[in-house]
């Protein structure tokens, strides 16, 4: 989830045991920061009572910095110093953390999600930035950069665990302070024992394409999320689109000129890393849109415990840190692309699994087989993709095919939470509707059901529902509108999974398209 380093990185001395340290605690921190939200959904909802796509926002207030960002910190690391991000971004993850954990509202968590994603953004590529250039030869650096790979995989799997235990023998506002703890230990050893590199030549920052990106990118985030709840066709939504529109065009137009563009726009000429980068935002669309589906079918719609939901996410993350020995193996025997197109394969097949699922199913083992086929082949997958991109070019832009894929991928990420959620909202929405006109229900308990629907959506009915007798009758055409909805859910992230598969196998027959292409 972050850039390669370039092979113009400066190497002052060899990589010492303290720099060693430092970054990969710093990649596992950010990783932990990322993925330990959405163990704690069903909290958010009980506790904070947020209506309408509010709870989405909280996955994508961390997630879009990141995507937004990662690459421009890269290049801040590049100019100014690789150890000096690592003590900033670490020491801005652990305000963020504590911010969140003191949240009296929604509005607050979100407020420190965005600090933490923001610090997370740093961390991601200077934490391999600064192992890379201390590495003085292409084994080492392949080790370390395994190593690495490694430590990312370790934070999915330890933050799902995390948030279970803290919120169950405490509170998920421990969960938040857990990590700031973790984020003050990592500023410090960055601070204390971390050896400073840096790569100024030739590098200048890209504002123009800076701004474009972030400004497009978060309109068109916010006309997906904000849809279900404020109307598609309503002012503020078209608006949005538009704007997100003009800015993207606006980018592509300042990475033509730009002397140092954040992103090479010219590796799209070749047709073989265009439909890799497709595929890299589809793919992990699929993936993390499931991830979400998850954490709100077993949060706030069944109200399961944070503990089963901490080990669903453990079977979406954790294969990939027990899978890498053999995937690594599978790298060098099996052509990346199809061995991509397989692992798209199983994360399509798990999720029209557990599409079927029926929501009144809250049995743990029912999961095991679809999600376990979803992190198998996420294993797969995000190993592979930045593989398949980097075989299609010259060797010469191997390091930017990589930092534009892993951009690519990031957003795919953002991606997954945004349109799910405004999927399964806007179908969970108008089946309900549907359902509570055509019952025999008393009139004025239809009324209630549509002020609590028009006031935060169908998650509160559902919660409100569940909580009080007077309103009990609402809740199974609640439970079942949700169900409805997110296993369309499961479908489109299915459906998308399918299509980046079909995709990979026809255009790229299996195997790396010619560097010369």
């Amino acid at each position: 989830m972050t850039t390669e380093p370039s092979a113009r990185t400066a190497v002052g001395r060899s990589l010492t045991t303290g720099t060693l340290v430092a970054g990969l605690l710093a990649v596992c921190l950010a990783q932990i920061g990322l993925a330990i939200p959405a163990t704690l959904n069903g909290l958010f909802q009980s506790d904070l009572n947020p209506v309408g796509s509010q709870l989405t926002w909280i996955s994508d207030a961390f997630l879009l910095p990141v995507a937004v960002l990662e690459l421009t910190f890269g290049l801040l690391g590049d100019l100014f110093g690789r150890k000096r991000l690592l003590i900033g971004g670490a020491a801005l993850l652990a305000v963020g953390e504590l911010v969140s954990a003191t949240a009296s509202g929604i509005h607050q968590l979100w407020a420190g999600q965005a600090l933490a994603g923001l610090g997370a953004a740093g961390l991601f590529p200077t934490s391999l930035a600064i192992l890379a250039a201390g590495t003085t030869s292409p084994a080492q650096r392949a080790r370390v950069i395994a190593m690495w790979a490694a430590l990312l995989s370790t934070g999915g799997f330890l933050a799902p665990l995390l948030g279970g235990i803290t919120a169950t023998y405490g509170s998920w506002r421990w969960s938040f302070v857990v990590v700031t703890a973790v984020a003050v230990a990592s500023a410090a050893v960055s601070a204390l024992f971390a050896v400073d590199s840096s790569a100024p030549e030739g590098r200048s920052l890209d504002v123009a394409g800076q701004l474009t990106i972030g400004l497009g990118l978060f309109s068109l985030l916010y006309a997906i999320i904000q849809g279900p709840t404020d109307g598609w066709a309503s002012p503020s939504i078209v608006v949005a689109f538009v704007l997100a529109a003009v800015f993207l065009a606006a980018f592509v137009l300042a990475e033509r000129r730009a002397k140092s563009p954040l992103l090479r726009l010219d590796l799209f000429r070749n047709r073989a890393f265009a439909v890799a980068s497709v595929v890299a935002v589809v793919g992990m669309f699929a993936f993390l849109g499931t991830a979400y589906s998850v954490s709100i079918r077993l949060g706030p719609v069944q109200d399961q415990a944070p503990m089963r939901t901490a080990l669903a996410f453990v079977l979406l993350n954790g294969i990939t840190l027990v899978m890498l020995p053999l995937t690594e193996r599978l790298l060098r025997t099996v052509a990346p692309g199809l061995l991509l197109g397989a692992g798209l394969l199983l994360i399509a097949a798990g999720d029209y699994w557990a599409a079927t699922l029926p929501i009144t199913d809250s049995s743990f083992t029912s999961l095991i087989l679809p999600l376990g086929l979803v992190g198998l082949g996420f294993a797969i997958t995000v190993s592979s993709i930045t593989a398949t991109a980097v075989n299609t070019v010259p060797v010469h832009l191997a390091g930017m095919a990589s930092a534009t894929t892993n951009l690519l991928r990031d957003f795919g990420f953002t991606l997954g939470p945004a349109v799910i959620g405004a999927v399964a909202l806007s179908r969970a929405t108008s089946s309900f509707s549907a359902s509570l006109h055509d019952s025999a229900l008393p009139q004025a308990l239809k009324g209630a059901g549509a002020a609590v629907l028009e006031e935060g959506g169908p998650l509160a009915v559902n919660g409100a529902s569940a909580a009080s007798p007077k309103l009990a009758e609402l809740h199974p055409l609640a439970l079942d509108a949700l169900g409805h909805g997110y296993s369309i859910g499961f479908v489109v992230c299915g459906s998308a999974a399918l299509f980046s598969a079909l995709l990979t196998f026809v255009t790229l027959h299996g195997r790396a398209a010619a560097q010369g292409e």
